[in-house]
């Protein structure tokens, strides 16, 4: 019956799953809140009839000067322009334009020239043939694009990165979660050595993934919750690793008491043990990804609800669709290696590593933390500056190339003009301040509202790109200039938006990282019963989160020679590794104080070390696949997230909890358990490796 009810539910989840690409909102503008000045400009660019442009751009280059023959083909072109229909649109491209016309600007060396299509952003954004008009626009122009001997072009602007960025995140539906499940599947195939057992384990996360988009997608569909194209493939990654981590624990604990009981009580004796430490682990995940809605950007606190809509999915898939699957096919599901009731269960490889990391305990968590605190020095390095549009790609695209030239040949205009609204009254002084920065390239436009509201709106140009580092300064000592004339006055345009976005990320930091570690404590505390154990575990991940960092910033830089990251980066990467990670010592820490109310915790930590040592290290493996994966899309903030959490979970998986937690708990004995210690057994003596039983 359980199977039947998840198969009903996978079959009207499944498909939800491949729409949810419908409900994304990838605009970055909408990610900031109300309160950010560039937000409240937007919102009022209709009081002074200034309609919110998508400007689209056509850079076209020579290698010598462009001839008048040459330019008068450009400028037909611009005047056919408006009256050209493309495939998938229902008006000629004019009807989607903020203005009538299309100007023609050539370069000072007359090497190249400049198209502006100004496309009205309300329009672009509707969707016509199910496609959005913006993204169906930009393709068409480039098939349509000038054909002169001699030169070249590139269709870029915002509506190219735009059109660019959504061609990059519709690898998610398909190439990602493709990618993804075949890796895990390998890993399962090598792990288990079983054809039949890893599909079951597959088929869960599967499951678990349809169940959350279930919830998902209409919630998003009714903008409860912003669900951004990141946000999807990060959901995926975490469905996915998340369930085959809980199966992977489940499994193990069930293969271990097919040695002493028949396969029924084996798995109901298996269920309860794991249920705990699954259930820890799912609410750490959960309650981790939900502190992100203390965010102030759209796209980060997003992701809060959807990553825990995903964990709750795979945890529900782990504990009812993987133990009804394993009743019916019972042991037969590690055919052809079938665990039997009264065969030893025997850990040898693990035993001898549990010995040799708590043989001499102090030295060796003392060593180890004294490496990780050397990989976390480079995390001063870690680039927190941003990046502009054109870094977004890991590959080469259009809408990057024709950026670059417009860098080249037009001081890096891109024609994202600054707009400031200011009160009547400090009009003139708001234009003096605006005609004084260096940046400014031409007159400033002066717009009186049309609604009366009191407020007029400046307009001006800079010789700079607006995503650039140059025009983020210029906006900022804007801001200083004109709050001494009037703090009523408001800054806004695309580098405002930027810089906006670099404030709220920089306040997510202070505000969401402290959040985070004090909701993980706090369970930590009451799976462990034992403030010091839970402490500890916490700074250690934070501790194993700087080190990840540190390689990152040297592998970063020196290695992929990427041009920096994007400001969510450091948080999104925190999140993922103190609450995913901190999974590998729950399953480790929760089977060593199961043990130790029998034994004590030295015994308990060889024993807990050596039982759980396989699977721990098949799930953190998993986990990294999975993550890993996320490199498959050409973006630069993905890529980062991959390397980050993919490397921290195997430093955590190999390093942290393989020696770290278990030679510092050994260490410590019962006090570890502080305050509630004295419920263990007696601990006695440290052992000897030879004391301790395979």
């Amino acid at each position: 019956m359980v199977v039947a009810l998840w198969l009903l539910a996978a079959g009207v989840g499944g498909p939800l799953v491949g729409s949810l690409s419908s409900v994304q909102n990838n605009d970055s503008a909408s990610f900031l809140p109300d309160s950010a000045d560039s937000t409240k400009v937007s919102a009022r660019l209709g009081e002074f009839s200034a309609d919110s442009t998508l400007p689209l751009l056509i850079v076209v280059e020579s290698d010598k000067a462009l001839t008048g023959q040459q330019l008068g083909a450009l400028g037909a072109y611009a005047e056919q322009l408006p009256a050209l229909r493309l495939d998938g649109l229902s008006k000629p491209l004019g009807d989607y334009m903020a203005g009538p016309q299309v100007p023609l600007v050539p370069s000072e060396n007359k090497e190249a020239a400049l198209l502006v299509v100004s496309l009205d952003a309300d329009a672009a954004s509707a969707s016509e043939g199910g496609e959005e008009v913006g993204k169906t626009i930009v393709k068409g122009v480039r098939v349509n694009r000038p054909d002169l001997d001699g030169v070249t072009s590139q269709v870029t602007g915002p509506a190219g990165f735009a059109a660019d960025l959504s061609a990059a995140f519709a690898g998610i539906d398909g190439l990602l979660l493709g990618v993804t499940l075949v890796a895990v599947l390998i890993i399962l195939l090598v792990v288990y050595r079983s054809p039949v057992l890893p599909f079951a384990v597959l088929l869960t996360s599967v499951f678990g993934l349809a169940l959350a988009a279930l919830v998902i997608y209409p919630m998003a569909d009714a903008d409860w919750i912003q669900l951004s194209g990141q946000s999807q493939g990060i959901l995926f990654i975490l469905v996915v690793g998340a369930a085959t981590d809980y199966s992977l624990l489940l499994v193990a604990r069930y293969r271990e008491e097919l040695h002493s009981q028949p396969p029924l009580a084996a798995l109901r004796t298996a269920w309860r043990q794991s249920l705990e430490p699954i259930a820890a682990s799912g609410l750490t995940v959960i309650a981790g990804l939900l502190c992100l809605l203390l965010s102030d950007l759209g796209n980060i606190s997003g992701l809060g609800p959807v990553g825990a809509l995903g964990i709750a999915g795979a945890m529900v898939a782990a504990l009812t669709f993987l133990p009804a699957v394993l009743a019916l096919i019972g042991r037969r599901a590690f055919w052809p290696s079938m665990p039997h009731q009264g065969e030893p269960s025997r850990h040898d490889g693990w035993t001898r590593i549990a010995n040799a990391v708590t043989r001499r305990p102090r030295a060796t968590w003392i060593g180890t933390v004294a490496v990780l605190i050397g990989a976390a020095i480079f995390a001063l390095q870690f680039p927190t500056s941003g990046i502009s549009q054109a870094q977004f790609f890991t590959k080469q695209v259009e809408s990057v190339d024709g950026q670059e030239a417009i860098d080249a040949y037009f001081k890096g205009r891109d024609q994202s003009p600054v707009r400031v609204i200011a009160p009547d009254d400090a009009v003139d002084r708001a234009r003096e301040v605006l005609a004084a920065q260096p940046l400014v390239a031409d007159r400033v436009e002066v717009t009186p509202s049309q609604e009366g509201s009191g407020d007029t709106m400046l307009t001006a140009t800079l010789e700079a790109g607006s995503e650039t580092e140059r025009a983020r300064d210029a906006v900022r000592d804007l801001r200083e200039d004109l709050e001494r004339v009037d703090d009523a006055i408001l800054v806004g345009g695309a580098t405002a938006t930027d810089v906006d976005t670099h404030k709220a990320a920089q306040r997510d930091q202070r505000l969401v990282i402290p959040a985070i570690l004090l909701v993980v404590t706090l369970i930590l505390v009451f799976l462990l019963r034992s403030v010091l154990a839970a402490s500890l575990l916490v700074l250690i991940n934070v501790l194993t989160f700087a080190a990840t960092l540190g390689v990152s910033a040297l592998v970063f830089d020196h290695l992929f020679g990427f041009p920096g990251a994007d400001p969510s980066t450091l948080l999104l990467g925190f999140v993922f590794l103190v609450a995913l990670a901190v999974d590998y010592s729950i399953f480790l820490m929760s089977r060593a104080r199961e043990e130790a109310l029998q034994v004590g915790t030295r015994r308990g930590i060889r024993r807990a070390v050596a039982v759980t040592g396989g699977v721990i290290t098949s799930a953190g493996v998993v986990l990294a696949a999975t993550f890993s994966a996320l490199a498959v899309i050409p973006l630069l903030f993905l890529a980062q997230i991959a390397f980050i959490v993919a490397f921290g979970v195997l430093l955590d998986t190999v390093v942290t909890r393989s020696v770290l937690v278990p030679a510092l708990a050994y260490d410590l004995g019962n006090k570890v358990w502080w305050p509630w210690q004295r419920a263990m057994a007696d601990d006695g003596p440290r052992l000897a490796a030879a004391d301790e039983p395979h």
